[in-house]
Protein backbone atom coordinates (compact mmCIF):
# COMPACT_ATOMS: atom_id res chain seq x y z
CA UNK A 1 0.00 0.00 0.00
CA UNK A 2 1.38 3.63 -0.86
CA UNK A 3 2.20 5.85 1.51
CA UNK A 4 -0.21 8.58 2.15
CA UNK A 5 2.01 10.69 3.70
CA UNK A 6 4.44 11.33 0.16
CA UNK A 7 3.74 14.35 -2.08
CA UNK A 8 0.35 13.09 -2.31
CA UNK A 9 -1.53 11.64 -5.47
CA UNK A 10 -1.09 14.62 -7.66
CA UNK A 11 2.50 15.02 -6.70
CA UNK A 12 3.49 11.49 -7.38
CA UNK A 13 1.45 11.97 -10.51
CA UNK A 14 3.31 15.09 -11.59
CA UNK A 15 6.83 13.33 -11.01
CA UNK A 16 5.85 10.40 -12.63
CA UNK A 17 4.71 12.13 -15.95
CA UNK A 18 8.00 14.11 -15.74
CA UNK A 19 10.04 10.94 -16.10
CA UNK A 20 10.92 9.57 -19.50
CA UNK A 21 8.77 6.67 -19.69
CA UNK A 22 5.46 6.03 -20.35
CA UNK A 23 3.05 4.49 -18.54
CA UNK A 24 -1.07 2.77 -18.68
CA UNK A 25 -3.35 3.99 -16.09
CA UNK A 26 -5.93 1.31 -14.69
CA UNK A 27 -9.09 2.33 -15.37
CA UNK A 28 -11.61 2.45 -12.03
CA UNK A 29 -15.25 2.24 -11.76
CA UNK A 30 -15.68 2.32 -7.64
CA UNK A 31 -14.03 2.66 -4.42
CA UNK A 32 -13.07 -1.33 -3.92
CA UNK A 33 -11.83 -1.66 -7.84
CA UNK A 34 -9.49 1.42 -6.84
CA UNK A 35 -8.15 -0.34 -3.88
CA UNK A 36 -7.59 -3.35 -5.95
CA UNK A 37 -5.79 -1.41 -8.00
CA UNK A 38 -4.11 0.37 -5.34
CA UNK A 39 -3.05 -3.03 -3.54
CA UNK A 40 -1.48 -3.84 -7.12
CA UNK A 41 0.62 -1.08 -7.04
CA UNK A 42 -1.09 0.74 -9.64
CA UNK A 43 1.09 4.05 -10.79
CA UNK A 44 -2.60 5.81 -11.49
CA UNK A 45 -6.22 4.90 -11.99
CA UNK A 46 -8.79 6.41 -14.33
CA UNK A 47 -11.91 7.06 -14.04
CA UNK A 48 -13.39 7.48 -17.60
CA UNK A 49 -17.09 9.58 -18.36
CA UNK A 50 -18.14 6.15 -19.79
CA UNK A 51 -17.82 3.89 -16.98
CA UNK A 52 -19.34 6.75 -14.46
CA UNK A 53 -22.24 6.35 -16.33
CA UNK A 54 -22.21 2.65 -16.02
CA UNK A 55 -21.87 2.57 -12.91
CA UNK A 56 -23.51 5.80 -11.67
CA UNK A 57 -27.05 4.86 -14.22
CA UNK A 58 -26.33 2.20 -15.16
CA UNK A 59 -26.85 3.89 -18.74
CA UNK A 60 -25.04 5.09 -21.84
CA UNK A 61 -22.11 7.74 -22.37
CA UNK A 62 -24.91 9.85 -23.56
CA UNK A 63 -23.99 13.23 -20.92
CA UNK A 64 -27.10 12.64 -18.94
CA UNK A 65 -24.38 11.79 -15.82
CA UNK A 66 -24.30 14.93 -13.81
CA UNK A 67 -21.53 16.90 -11.92
CA UNK A 68 -22.78 16.04 -8.96
CA UNK A 69 -23.49 12.15 -9.79
CA UNK A 70 -19.59 12.64 -11.07
CA UNK A 71 -18.03 14.34 -8.10
CA UNK A 72 -19.45 11.93 -5.42
CA UNK A 73 -18.27 8.88 -7.35
CA UNK A 74 -14.43 10.59 -7.25
CA UNK A 75 -14.87 11.53 -3.40
CA UNK A 76 -15.88 7.68 -2.74
CA UNK A 77 -12.74 6.62 -4.83
CA UNK A 78 -10.32 8.94 -3.68
CA UNK A 79 -11.17 8.39 0.13
CA UNK A 80 -10.80 4.43 -0.41
CA UNK A 81 -7.35 4.72 -2.67
CA UNK A 82 -4.32 6.92 -2.59
CA UNK A 83 -3.59 6.08 -6.00
CA UNK A 84 -3.66 9.43 -8.36
CA UNK A 85 -7.08 10.09 -9.48
CA UNK A 86 -7.52 10.79 -13.58
CA UNK A 87 -11.12 11.85 -14.10
CA UNK A 88 -12.71 12.34 -17.47
CA UNK A 89 -14.80 15.42 -17.32
CA UNK A 90 -15.80 15.15 -20.42
CA UNK A 91 -16.78 18.70 -21.91
CA UNK A 92 -17.00 20.26 -18.61
CA UNK A 93 -20.73 19.99 -17.93
CA UNK A 94 -21.34 22.99 -20.11
CA UNK A 95 -19.64 26.42 -21.39
CA UNK A 96 -16.51 27.74 -19.53
CA UNK A 97 -18.48 29.11 -16.32
CA UNK A 98 -19.58 25.47 -16.18
CA UNK A 99 -16.20 24.30 -16.50
CA UNK A 100 -14.90 26.45 -13.52
CA UNK A 101 -17.75 24.70 -11.00
CA UNK A 102 -16.11 21.32 -12.76
CA UNK A 103 -12.57 21.72 -11.98
CA UNK A 104 -13.57 23.16 -8.33
CA UNK A 105 -15.77 20.28 -7.36
CA UNK A 106 -13.53 17.60 -8.81
CA UNK A 107 -10.70 19.29 -7.40
CA UNK A 108 -12.14 19.22 -4.01
CA UNK A 109 -13.43 15.95 -4.64
CA UNK A 110 -9.46 14.72 -4.50
CA UNK A 111 -8.94 14.46 -8.24
CA UNK A 112 -5.18 14.41 -9.01
CA UNK A 113 -5.76 15.16 -12.68
CA UNK A 114 -9.42 16.33 -14.85
CA UNK A 115 -9.35 16.07 -18.66
CA UNK A 116 -11.26 18.73 -20.74
CA UNK A 117 -12.71 17.67 -23.93
CA UNK A 118 -13.47 19.90 -27.49
CA UNK A 119 -15.94 17.64 -28.47
CA UNK A 120 -19.31 19.55 -29.15
CA UNK A 121 -21.75 17.85 -25.99
CA UNK A 122 -24.62 17.60 -25.05
CA UNK A 123 -25.41 16.83 -29.29
CA UNK A 124 -27.53 19.42 -30.72
CA UNK A 125 -31.37 18.81 -31.84
CA UNK A 126 -30.92 18.14 -35.19
CA UNK A 127 -27.51 17.21 -35.61
CA UNK A 128 -26.22 15.14 -38.78
CA UNK A 129 -22.86 13.00 -38.73
CA UNK A 130 -22.30 12.26 -35.38
CA UNK A 131 -20.07 14.18 -32.89
CA UNK A 132 -18.77 17.38 -33.41
CA UNK A 133 -16.05 19.51 -32.53
CA UNK A 134 -16.25 23.02 -30.48
CA UNK A 135 -14.37 25.83 -32.44
CA UNK A 136 -10.84 26.11 -31.62
CA UNK A 137 -11.35 29.29 -29.55
CA UNK A 138 -14.55 27.81 -27.70
CA UNK A 139 -12.18 24.79 -26.65
CA UNK A 140 -9.22 27.34 -25.47
CA UNK A 141 -11.62 29.85 -23.79
CA UNK A 142 -13.00 26.14 -21.42
CA UNK A 143 -9.50 25.35 -20.70
CA UNK A 144 -8.00 28.73 -19.96
CA UNK A 145 -11.04 28.66 -17.64
CA UNK A 146 -10.29 25.29 -16.51
CA UNK A 147 -6.68 26.63 -15.43
CA UNK A 148 -7.76 29.60 -13.57
CA UNK A 149 -10.17 27.46 -11.43
CA UNK A 150 -7.63 25.32 -9.41
CA UNK A 151 -6.09 26.45 -6.39
CA UNK A 152 -4.12 23.31 -6.15
CA UNK A 153 -1.12 24.13 -8.75
CA UNK A 154 -0.14 20.17 -8.66
CA UNK A 155 -3.60 19.33 -10.05
CA UNK A 156 -3.32 18.60 -13.58
CA UNK A 157 -5.19 20.34 -16.41
CA UNK A 158 -5.20 18.07 -19.70
CA UNK A 159 -6.64 19.47 -22.53
CA UNK A 160 -8.34 16.81 -24.73
CA UNK A 161 -8.86 16.41 -28.22
CA UNK A 162 -11.28 14.38 -29.99
CA UNK A 163 -10.01 15.72 -33.49
CA UNK A 164 -8.95 12.25 -34.45
CA UNK A 165 -11.56 10.93 -36.71
CA UNK A 166 -13.49 13.89 -36.96
CA UNK A 167 -10.81 16.32 -38.58
CA UNK A 168 -7.96 15.30 -40.54
CA UNK A 169 -4.09 14.74 -38.92
CA UNK A 170 -3.28 18.32 -39.68
CA UNK A 171 -6.13 19.88 -37.44
CA UNK A 172 -5.75 17.61 -34.75
CA UNK A 173 -2.00 18.52 -34.31
CA UNK A 174 -3.36 22.00 -34.11
CA UNK A 175 -5.30 21.47 -31.47
CA UNK A 176 -2.88 19.61 -29.35
CA UNK A 177 -0.43 21.96 -29.93
CA UNK A 178 -2.76 25.55 -29.06
CA UNK A 179 -4.11 23.18 -26.17
CA UNK A 180 -0.16 23.07 -24.61
CA UNK A 181 0.52 26.43 -25.78
CA UNK A 182 -2.32 27.46 -23.58
CA UNK A 183 -0.60 25.95 -20.61
CA UNK A 184 -2.13 22.69 -20.49
CA UNK A 185 -0.25 19.83 -18.04
CA UNK A 186 -1.23 17.41 -20.69
CA UNK A 187 -3.00 17.30 -24.08
CA UNK A 188 -4.78 13.96 -24.73
CA UNK A 189 -5.54 12.66 -27.93
CA UNK A 190 -7.83 9.55 -28.63
CA UNK A 191 -8.36 7.66 -32.22
CA UNK A 192 -4.67 7.90 -33.18
CA UNK A 193 -4.09 4.16 -34.06
CA UNK A 194 -1.18 3.80 -36.09
CA UNK A 195 2.37 4.70 -35.42
CA UNK A 196 1.94 6.82 -38.74
CA UNK A 197 -0.79 8.92 -37.09
CA UNK A 198 1.31 9.26 -33.60
CA UNK A 199 4.25 10.50 -35.59
CA UNK A 200 1.91 12.95 -36.96
CA UNK A 201 0.09 14.21 -34.14
CA UNK A 202 3.10 14.39 -31.54
CA UNK A 203 5.88 16.23 -34.21
CA UNK A 204 7.22 19.13 -32.41
CA UNK A 205 5.12 18.48 -29.41
CA UNK A 206 6.44 19.88 -26.53
CA UNK A 207 3.92 19.23 -24.13
CA UNK A 208 3.49 15.35 -22.79
CA UNK A 209 0.96 13.21 -24.68
CA UNK A 210 -1.50 11.23 -23.18
CA UNK A 211 -2.49 8.83 -25.53
CA UNK A 212 -6.05 6.36 -25.94
CA UNK A 213 -5.93 3.66 -27.88
CA UNK A 214 -6.50 -0.44 -27.84
CA UNK A 215 -4.34 -0.99 -30.93
CA UNK A 216 -1.92 -3.74 -30.01
CA UNK A 217 0.52 -1.82 -32.97
CA UNK A 218 1.39 0.86 -30.31
CA UNK A 219 1.66 -1.62 -27.16
CA UNK A 220 5.75 -0.22 -27.32
CA UNK A 221 5.79 1.85 -24.14
CA UNK A 222 9.48 2.23 -25.22
CA UNK A 223 8.80 3.66 -28.78
CA UNK A 224 5.56 5.82 -27.88
CA UNK A 225 7.98 7.53 -25.02
CA UNK A 226 10.19 8.39 -27.44
CA UNK A 227 7.13 10.27 -29.08
CA UNK A 228 6.81 12.11 -25.64
CA UNK A 229 3.80 9.81 -25.23
CA UNK A 230 3.44 9.20 -21.24
CA UNK A 231 0.24 7.68 -20.51
CA UNK A 232 -1.47 5.31 -22.68
CA UNK A 233 -4.82 4.20 -22.19
CA UNK A 234 -5.53 0.84 -23.08
CA UNK A 235 -9.76 0.55 -22.51
CA UNK A 236 -11.81 0.06 -19.34
CA UNK A 237 -11.81 -3.95 -19.46
CA UNK A 238 -11.79 -4.27 -15.73
CA UNK A 239 -15.49 -2.81 -15.50
CA UNK A 240 -16.70 -5.19 -17.77
CA UNK A 241 -14.39 -8.36 -16.53
CA UNK A 242 -16.52 -7.55 -13.07
CA UNK A 243 -19.90 -7.65 -14.41
CA UNK A 244 -19.29 -10.18 -16.22
CA UNK A 245 -18.26 -12.19 -13.00
CA UNK A 246 -21.26 -11.08 -11.03
CA UNK A 247 -23.50 -12.38 -13.68
CA UNK A 248 -21.33 -15.76 -13.89
CA UNK A 249 -22.16 -16.20 -10.04
CA UNK A 250 -25.72 -14.76 -9.95
CA UNK A 251 -26.61 -17.12 -12.60
CA UNK A 252 -25.06 -19.87 -10.68
CA UNK A 253 -27.02 -18.95 -7.43
CA UNK A 254 -30.09 -18.90 -9.60
CA UNK A 255 -29.71 -22.33 -11.08
CA UNK A 256 -27.77 -24.67 -8.53
CA UNK A 257 -24.84 -24.19 -10.83
CA UNK A 258 -21.56 -24.94 -9.46
CA UNK A 259 -20.28 -20.93 -8.30
CA UNK A 260 -17.51 -19.97 -10.26
CA UNK A 261 -13.98 -18.75 -8.55
CA UNK A 262 -14.30 -16.22 -6.68
CA UNK A 263 -12.54 -13.92 -3.55
CA UNK A 264 -12.64 -15.94 -0.10
CA UNK A 265 -13.34 -14.22 2.73
CA UNK A 266 -9.80 -13.67 3.99
CA UNK A 267 -9.43 -11.61 0.65
CA UNK A 268 -12.07 -9.58 0.72
CA UNK A 269 -11.63 -8.57 4.34
CA UNK A 270 -7.98 -7.74 3.35
CA UNK A 271 -9.30 -5.41 0.78
CA UNK A 272 -12.19 -3.65 2.86
CA UNK A 273 -9.19 -3.36 5.40
CA UNK A 274 -10.99 -5.64 7.76
CA UNK A 275 -8.26 -6.02 10.30
CA UNK A 276 -7.68 -1.91 10.61
CA UNK A 277 -11.64 -1.51 11.34
CA UNK A 278 -11.24 -3.85 14.24
CA UNK A 279 -8.04 -2.82 15.95
CA UNK A 280 -10.21 1.24 15.63
CA UNK A 281 -13.29 -0.75 17.37
CA UNK A 282 -11.01 -2.68 19.93
CA UNK A 283 -9.36 0.88 20.83
CA UNK A 284 -12.35 3.05 20.91
CA UNK A 285 -15.38 0.82 21.35
CA UNK A 286 -13.88 -1.83 23.81
CA UNK A 287 -12.78 -5.36 22.59
CA UNK A 288 -16.38 -6.79 23.24
CA UNK A 289 -17.49 -4.34 20.75
CA UNK A 290 -15.03 -5.66 18.19
CA UNK A 291 -15.69 -8.83 18.03
CA UNK A 292 -19.46 -7.94 16.95
CA UNK A 293 -17.85 -5.36 14.48
CA UNK A 294 -17.81 -7.17 11.29
CA UNK A 295 -20.79 -9.59 10.80
CA UNK A 296 -23.28 -10.67 8.35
Amino acid sequence: MRDRQDAGPRGRLRARVAEAGCFSPVSVFDPMSARIAEDLGAPAIMLAGSVAALSVLAGPDDTTLTLSELAGLVRRICRASAVPLIVDADHGYGNAMNVIRTVEELEHAGAAAVTIEDTLLPQPFGAEGGAQLVTMDEACGKLAAALSARQDPNLMIIGRTGGAGLADPDEVARRMRAYGDLGCDMVFVRGIETREQVLQVTEGMTVPVFLGTSNPELRDPDWLAGRNVRIVLRGHRPMAAAYHAARAAMAAELGGGAPPEAMTASELKTLYRGGEAEARAARFLGAASSRSAHHT
